[in-house]
């Protein structure tokens, strides 16, 4: 590729207008080199300058680099201003807004310009003092009352990228039309050189009082467990160490090599417990110090997965469906009926049915949302239980409207303390489960794409012309355009869920099969999984 003068000028300008030395110095290099005839470095600048980053329900997400299309001090600087004016234009101008950050490149620089540019427009701001988890941004919202938080992370991206996450005045995630509002106010503001800047947010420190909840759990009195678990180089190691001490549980063994935040990652590539070789030391370390129950929370500890020790003695992790159904029932059974008679449990649309079944037969409320905890926590009143199939937990909807890896964490610590002094584990609970409402196998197909475009062309593809049959079965399309780009696809014990992933460049194609349990569990499940087998390579087919 060579530069043009378009893209030069462009380059010009927005190093003119980047108030920060570091990231007007990294692209006047990458400038200079393609102005020099660097082919590789005129691609680069152009990738640079492709943006802006789009502001969406998640925010911002991206590379950690200079220019429109990277997380920076001057695309946070912008981008905060286009906030603080979506909140004065909804009647919160000079309230309370809270800024927290995670530990990844960059993320102290982009709460402190945060800070300032609200601090500047009249906002009374917080800021916590070191990198802490999400949930406890969340946490903060709801119980200071603040108009507004923001979180800088990138969550379970991977090392070099950073990102930008808000909360509204319900403790929430914003939804829309909040998203598009924002975004065009970003548009409207200034240069990132023009935005006032002010010091002087008031540093708080909200970690105990978050603990203090997180202890209420309905865990029982059991404590006798042993947990190993993992970080992965993130913010959450000290808060869950701190969150199992106040809960009692003491019999906690951390992966060293794990347990302090490091924005390189430099044990894992991807730092998604969902990925593979992600937990391969954690559960080294489970088998090592003969443990009841594995733990890996994502780098912002929000997430949280589960693994477990199967009967031959192998360990592995739990499915996010495994884990919401397991977590999921043993929350209903511990709500208090004269106190909330008619809970709520919510899991999405691309989560397993399971839960629905398992509501039904304990007289509670069911509900399916959209992908997202934005829409989850908004499920109905009287939520007790949420949770998505990318190991989003909330146990705790009464304190954090959000995923709460940390709470999920103790919690299910506290569950199976409850099961080892029964003699029994999270695999007798699911094999119980799968007995009373069916076997219930999930699997996803995931296309990671270089062109987003490709994702727009492969879901026209499935819209104009669906399959007829899937895994065996004949399926009917339902498209759930205009409220969600996604196509659900359903036959008898079939179901397969099609969308343009809304963090990531993938299409996801999210698998379930459901078999009836008439004989030997060990049977249904073969079935069950000769099925999955069979819709797997299908779906592969489709979106190929």
């Amino acid at each position: 590729m060579t530069l043009n003068s378009t893209l030069r000028d462009a380059a010009f300008r927005w190093i003119a207008d980047d108030p920060d030395d570091g990231s007007r110095a990294e692209l006047q290099a990458v400038l200079a080199r393609a102005m020099g005839g660097d082919a590789g470095a005129a691609e680069d600048l152009a990738g640079r300058m492709a943006g802006p980053l789009e502001f969406g329900t998640a925010g911002l997400r991206g590379p950690v680099r200079a220019g429109p299309n990277g997380m920076n001090v001057a695309v946070v600087t912008r981008t905060t201003a286009g906030v603080a004016e979506w909140l004065k234009a909804h009647g919160h101008g000079g309230a309370l807004v809270v800024v927290g950050r995670d530990a990844r490149h960059g993320s102290e620089a982009f709460a402190t310009a945060a800070a300032e540019v609200l601090t500047a427009a009249g906002f009374d701001v917080k800021v916590f003092p070191r990198p802490l988890p999400t949930p406890v941004l969340a946490f903060a919202v709801g119980r200071l009352g603040a108009v507004a938080g923001i979180q800088i992370t990138a969550s379970h991206n991977p090392p070099a990228d950073n990102g930008y996450k808000l909360y509204d005045a319900t403790g929430g995630q914003i939804v829309p039309p909040s998203d598009g509002e924002i975004e065009r106010a970003i548009e409207a503001a200034p240069a990132a050189v023009g935005v006032p800047r002010e010091p002087g947010a008031e540093v708080t420190d909200l970690l105990d009082r978050y603990l203090d909840e997180v202890a209420t759990l309905p865990m029982g009195h059991e404590r006798a467990v042993r947990v190993a678990a993992t970080a992965l180089h993130g913010v959450g190691a000290e808060t869950l160490r701190a969150a199992f001490e106040r809960a009692g549980l003491t019999d906690l063994h951390l992966v060293d090599a794990q347990a302090v935040p490091d924005p390189d990652f430099p044990t894992v590539s991807f730092p998604n417990p969902e990925e593979p070789g992600a937990t391969d030391l954690l559960l080294a370390l489970a088998s090592d110090v003969d443990a009841d129950l594995a733990i890996a929370l994502d780098p912002d500890a929000d997430r949280c997965a589960l693994g477990v020790r199967e009967r031959d003695g192998r360990w592995r992790m739990l499915r996010g469906d495994e884990t919401g159904v397991l977590l999921g029932s043993y929350v209903l059974s511990t709500v208090d009926r004269t106190v909330l008679p008619d809970p709520l449990v919510a899991t999405t649309i691309v989560s397993s049915s399971m839960l629905g079944e398992i509501a039904k037969a304990e007289g509670a409320r069911y509900a399916e949302t959209l992908t997202g905890f934005k829409w989850l926590v908004r499920a109905g009143d009287g939520l007790v239980f949420a949770y998505e199939e990318a190991l989003g937990l909330c146990v705790n909807p009464g304190f954090v409207r959000d995923k709460d890896g940390i709470a999920a964490a103790t919690l299910a610590a506290g569950f199976a303390a409850q099961l080892k002094a029964q003699g029994r584990t999270p695999l007798d609970v699911l094999d119980e489960l799968a007995q009373h409402h069916g076997v219930h196998l999930t699997d996803q197909v995931s296309l990671r794409v270089t062109d987003l475009a490709v994702r727009g062309r492969l879901m026209a593809k499935v819209r104009e012309t669906p399959p007829s049959r899937l895994g065996g079965v004949e399926v009917v399309l339902e498209d759930l355009l205009p409220d969600a780009d996604v196509v659900r696809l359903t036959g008898e014990g079939v179901r397969v869920v099609v969308r343009p992933s809304g963090t990531e460049p993938k299409l996801k194609a999210y698998l379930q099969v459901v078999a009836p349990v008439t004989g030997a569990l060990t049977d249904a499940r073969g079935a069950a999984q000769e099925r999955l087998t069979a819709l797997r390579a299908d779906v592969e087919e489709l979106l190929a």
